[in-house]
């Protein structure tokens, strides 16, 4: 993705929220479903504290574009060539900084705390996967000290099919699940609500144009295919996965919900923050060829700081600020996206826009940066101590993570992503 003038530090808009804003300055400029009070979900651009209306500034964008802007989703929009996106960027940014424009543009403006955010597109699949090196580690080692990686973790990038149906926006309370728990002590299973229900944090990737069923997805055009990227929490129940995902990988442990940040910060906005991939291991396989590309291993990792942060029912009612949980960064992945967008398609399997992907949970190499309970409480071993006493191994009714990303790169204005947030709320009996 080329860097131009809509990334340029010193570019500021008439949205005089915008100037400074931690997450929304106009060197972002992500895309969303919002629907503004009393009206129907429409897409929009986050500017500030605000949202643009991009339908009803449609005639001022460009004409390849604008039909793409007249559903409740995104998927048409992602479906556009980058070229498209690229001009839809470009003009929204000029609307968004020259003053010429603010008497046209600004009765198109939302206030966002005033408006409803939807999921960004129609998900026809979504997908996770396990590029986590760390993470990877940490929970191998629980259960196989003495191996915690399986032979295939370097070689391919390891995933299973999720749950399309249950995937909800920020802020949609996660209802505890219900399913088969079978402690180590116990002689058989029983059933009942989840008791180590964790979060994961990870990385969304909506896909954009797709593959026809049957072609391949090459690795050095899978940033064509790639519209942009949110934050992701794909909710596990530990006691249900235990006892089910052998043979055959998660069930019930994952799929009854996931969270997503609503916003999808695009390729184009993410251009600066670009770096190198970690070099492997010395020891470590090189990749099979089909996902080797000197250009993605250039740039193919992000410069993005991710937190987690928790309260409790208790902390809110005492106005206890959240506590922070972890803080590492995004590029902790042993595969880059291109590689899993890729070897998605490898053996034909057609991607579709909207598609959904989810990295894997991102840990860092210490307990700063740990992605999961599951780790930073050694599986329960350890729970953790919070203001006001309390501790947690797991998470319990009440509790509220919020996930929050940023991505920074010198010379440069930080752009984020919002919040991904949800709390938990009791089984249904």
């Amino acid at each position: 993705m080329t860097i131009d003038h809509t990334h340029a530090p010193e570019l500021t808009s008439w949205v005089e929220s915008a100037n400074g804003h931690a997450d929304f300055p106009v060197q972002n400029l992500p895309l969303g479903i919002f629907a503004p009070s009393g009206g129907t979900p429409r897409p929009g651009v986050a500017i500030g504290d605000m949202i643009l209306d991009l339908t009803g500034v449609a005639a001022l964008l460009p004409d390849a574009v604008a039909p793409a802007l007249t559903g409740t989703t995104l998927n048409a929009l992602f479906a556009l060539p980058v070229a498209d996106r690229v001009a839809l960027r470009r003009a929204v940014s000029r609307l968004l900084s020259d003053d010429a424009d603010q008497a046209i543009v600004a009765p198109m403006l939302h206030c966002a705390d005033e408006c409803t955010m939807h999921l960004p597109a129609a998900i026809g699949d979504y997908t996770d996967f396990y590029v986590g090196i760390h993470h990877a580690n940490n929970v191998g080692r629980q259960f196989r000290p003495d191996q915690p990686l399986l032979p295939n973790y370097k070689w391919v990038p390891i995933g299973y099919h999720g749950r399309a149906s249950s995937v909800r926006p920020s802020g949609v309370p996660v209802i505890r699940p219900k399913g088969q728990r079978k402690p180590p002590q116990a002689d058989v299973p029983d059933y009942g609500p989840s008791r180590r229900l964790d979060y994961e944090l990870e990385m969304g990737v909506w896909i954009g144009r797709g593959n026809a069923l049957g072609e391949p997805i090459a690795i050095g055009e899978a940033g064509e295919h790639i519209a942009g990227l949110s934050l992701l929490n794909d909710w596990s129940a530990r006691d249900f996965q235990a006892w089910e995902y052998q043979p055959l990988g998660p069930f019930l442990a994952k799929n009854f919900h996931t969270s997503v940040s609503p916003w999808v910060v695009t390729a184009e906005a993410l251009a600066p923050f670009r770096i190198a991939q970690p070099p492997r291991p010395e020891g470590d396989p090189r990749p099979l060829p089909y996902l080797w590309d000197e250009g993605d291993q250039a740039r193919g990792a992000l410069a993005i700081e991710l937190e987690v942060h928790l309260s409790t029912a208790a902390m809110r009612k005492a106005g206890t600020a959240p506590h922070r949980l972890s803080h590492g960064l995004a590029s902790n992945m042993y595969w880059t996206i291109a590689q899993i967008v890729t070897h998605h398609a490898s053996n034909g399997c057609n991607l579709m826009p909207g598609d959904l992907l989810g990295t894997g949970t991102i840990s860092a190499a210490d307990d700063s940066g740990f992605g999961s309970l599951l780790e930073i409480s050694r599986g329960g071993s350890q729970p953790v101590m919070l203001p006001g006493g309390e501790t947690r191994a797991f998470l319990e009714d009440g509790d509220e993570v919020v996930l929050t990303a940023r991505a920074s790169a010198d010379g440069y204005v930080p752009i984020g992503f919002g919040a991904c947030r949800a709390d938990i709320q009791p089984a249904r009996t």
